[in-house]
């Protein structure tokens, strides 16, 4: 009999998991991995995903299916490796995925960490994706899910053979109203809990006032440019602004401007037209493959640069040092340092990276 951890967020999917892996006869625990206090993000109230409600309602399933349930405190290596690399990426000017990090570094990290120290074979988690093993290629393959709607892979992209090896997504092959309909039949308490849409530690979506908060250091105004560098406005600080973004400027114009460029260096913000939005090729760093080692020459792929972006065709390359090269075959708009470039082949993941820049030709 092989033993499970299932990593328990007390939502509605992390309990159908633990529910399927159960019924497979394996022998099953519970998690919920305490990742924050509230009173460490500035939140008084239990709002915020993994807050009391949460650890309740897993508490609960895990009681009603019959498997011990335990809660890991992981909150000293959460605010490292997640909520500083957050406040240190906007502080760049750039714009970061943290629920890529607590992917990486938490839940298929530190918690394969405990299952193996715990004498456990195997996480199971409630990710919409699966896993195949390739006996060509010697590799585990990421795949996409069934649900083309809830496919979770892009968030997954950093995952290792170790970890591939070592991890279930029950799943995989399952739609959104199918997981409801079975947490339903039998009875959990959380079977129509809406799904969180917010970063954790920052319920309230006001990330500079978090990063305020969290630093106690108030960002510093900087000046709005336009793309021959002549002054417009004065600007709150880098961290009140994103690539793409139009409203909360704060200016009157005769047009509509958008966030183009941000600076850390100079604190400029480059405002321009939508058109100056658009380019074809970026370069990304910090680069894990999957379903390869390395990619060998020129490779065509779809490609990705945000959890919500439509796959575009491209050729992506790496270069000596590793760092990966992504050209599209048509522009992409708002192409923004800090978030995630994720390849694909087909429903297969062949890897992704940080992206870093775009290429100006």
């Amino acid at each position: 009999m092989r033993k499970a951890i299932i990593a328990m967020s007390g939502g509605v999917d992390s309990s159908v998991a633990a529910l399927l892996t159960k019924q497979k006869g394996d022998d099953c625990i519970g998690a919920t991995m305490q990742l924050f206090y509230n009173d460490d993000i500035g939140e008084k109230k239990d709002k915020a995903c993994c807050s009391l409600d949460d650890v309740t309602d897993a508490r609960a399933v895990a009681y009603k299916i019959g498997i011990p349930y335990y809660v890991f405190n992981f909150t000293d290596r959460f605010k490292e490796e997640v909520i500083e690399r957050f406040v240190s990426s906007y502080q760049k000017g750039q714009t970061p995925n943290p629920c890529i990090d607590c992917n990486r570094y938490m839940k298929f990290d530190k918690l394969l960490q405990r299952m193996k120290e715990l004498g456990r074979d195997y996480i199971v988690t409630g990710h919409y994706a699966r896993i195949e093993y390739d006996g060509e290629s010697g590799r585990y393959l990421l795949k996409k899910a069934k649900d083309a709607n809830k496919d979770q892979s892009y968030v997954l992209y950093t995952l290792t053979q170790d970890q591939l090896a070592h991890v279930e997504f029950p799943l995989g092959s399952l739609n959104k109203d199918e997981v409801r309909e079975i947490a339903s039949n039998n009875g959990f308490i959380n079977a129509r809990k809406h799904d969180s849409q917010d970063i954790c530690f920052v319920p309230d979506g006001d990330y500079a006032a978090f990063i305020e908060r969290y630093t106690g250091v108030t960002d510093t105004p900087g000046n709005f440019i336009d793309k021959n560098g002549t002054f417009i406005s004065k600007h709150k600080g880098i961290t009140h602004y994103t690539i793409g973004q139009r409203r909360g400027l704060g200016i009157p114009a005769d047009r509509r401007l958008y966030v183009c460029k941000i600076d850390p260096g100079s604190g400029s913000v480059t405002l321009g037209d939508d058109k100056d939005l658009f380019h074809d090729e970026l370069i990304a760093g910090d680069v894990n493959l999957i379903s390869c080692s390395r990619l060998d020459g020129e490779v065509r792929v779809t490609a990705k640069i945000r959890y919500r972006h439509k796959e575009q065709p491209a050729v992506a390359w790496q270069d000596e040092a590793g760092k990966l090269h992504v050209k599209f075959d048509t522009p992409q708009r708002a192409i923004t340092a800090g978030q995630a470039v994720v390849l694909y082949s087909g429903d297969t993941v062949v890897g992704g990276g940080v992206i870093e820049n775009t290429v100006l030709h």
